[in-house]
């Protein structure tokens, strides 16, 4: 397929044929599964998944790669093509009743991030998630409590998802070479919350406020929010600073400021 990536659409085609290999080992597709691929681009691993599940839907926002891409894949099984953009995409919309899905992806580093929280939107229809990334976010997706990179991705996405960094794929994969290394990862989302969380919504806002005062200690990053005492209801030190706060503790924190009865900052 002839096709000039485009720096808009942050295309970087897979062409490894042993990196392509190891990723669809690591999917592990089985016949009967609803696997969904976003952004198929030249069919790399399409065309594996596709011949494996029987069936496959892949939502593509270039246009011009969905001709050739139906063309190759045409007697490989029932490919569904999507033509749309993957971060307005509904997910759910695709599952039958008490059917999840299986999303794969070689994800354009541009737009990784909000893509990954409409995805996680969308947990209550889907398995699991592999996606190809910039290692450096996986590395902060993973990141434990009290690590340097850990932040406001480490807890939005672990609080949903159990992640699991599989392995490094170097620039030279991809076509053209990007200038970083990427990394596969496999999200499993939790099917019952790894902490009680009354208002999820005013946990996420928790975490943002939290973390874009990060240098600061708790007591001041959520100043206005929480008061140093409502912190040390909650159990936690109020000199520690919110790289420090595990999970777990921003569930509490977040339950102390959806019981005060004043308006909060964070609405």
């Amino acid at each position: 397929m002839n096709h000039h990536p485009r720096k808009r659409f942050g295309q970087n085609f897979l062409h490894d044929p042993a990196i392509i290999q190891r990723i669809v080992r690591n999917i592990d597709p089985r016949p009967g599964q609803h696997l969904v691929e976003i952004g198929p681009g030249k069919g790399a691993i399409t065309r594996p998944l596709l011949e494996t599940a029987g069936a496959l839907d892949v939502v593509e926002l270039d246009r011009d790669l969905i001709p050739p891409l139906a063309q190759q894949c045409s007697n490989l099984g029932r490919l569904r093509i999507h033509s749309a953009d993957a971060r307005r995409f509904d997910f759910c919309a695709l599952a039958g009743p008490s059917e999840r899905l299986r999303v794969v992806g070689n994800l354009p580093y541009n737009i990784s991030t909000p893509l990954l929280f409409h995805l996680l939107d969308q947990t209550s229809c889907i398995e699991d998630m592999h996606f190809m990334l910039q290692k450096e976010v996986v590395e902060r997706m993973a990141a434990p409590s009290g690590n340097k990179t850990y932040g406001r991705l480490s807890v939005m996405v672990q609080v949903r998802c159990r992640v699991t960094p599989l392995f490094t794929i170097a620039p030279g994969a991809f076509q053209p070479r990007p200038k970083v290394d990427s990394m596969l990862v496999r999200l499993q989302p939790y099917t019952s919350p790894i902490a009680p969380i009354v208002d999820f919504d005013t946990f996420a806002r928790l975490v943002n406020h939290a973390f874009s005062r990060r240098r600061k200690t708790l007591r001041n990053a959520l100043r206005g929010v929480l008061s140093e005492e409502q912190i040390e209801a909650a159990g936690i030190d109020p000199s520690l600073r919110p790289e420090r706060i595990d999970i777990v503790q921003f569930a509490r924190l977040a339950n102390v400021a959806c019981s005060r009865d004043e308006t909060s900052p964070l609405e």
